[in-house]
């Protein structure tokens, strides 16, 4: 381990205050603390965005892939769907 990481490896992450957090990652990443606010402001500013539990999920179009999970130029959209089974799986798969 980095001799100058090794204060932070035993860190409770969990039961940090935010302030404290900001603390570290200010220590660890060569951000400044305008930068670090600015990207917290507009990840704050995406949350109300996101769908909630329950909410009905937002129209979207993706391109099929073939069994070989090659590209097909065939699209499908979401509200196509409407009325059948649908998973949807998130991830990366590279």
């Amino acid at each position: 381990m980095d001799p100058r990481f090794e204060q932070f490896k035993d860190l409770d992450w969990n039961s940090m205050s935010f302030p404290e957090k900001r603390d570290v990652w200010l220590q660890i990443s060569d951000m400044t603390a305008e930068e670090f606010d600015t990207m917290m402001a507009g990840q704050k500013a995406r949350q109300d965005q996101v769908p909630k539990v329950g909410d009905m999920a937002p129209d979207f179009e993706l391109e099929r892939l073939d069994r070989t999970k090659k590209r097909t130029g065939e699209y499908v959209k979401l509200s196509d769907l409407r009325g059948k089974s649908v998973a949807l799986c998130f991830g990366s798969y590279t």
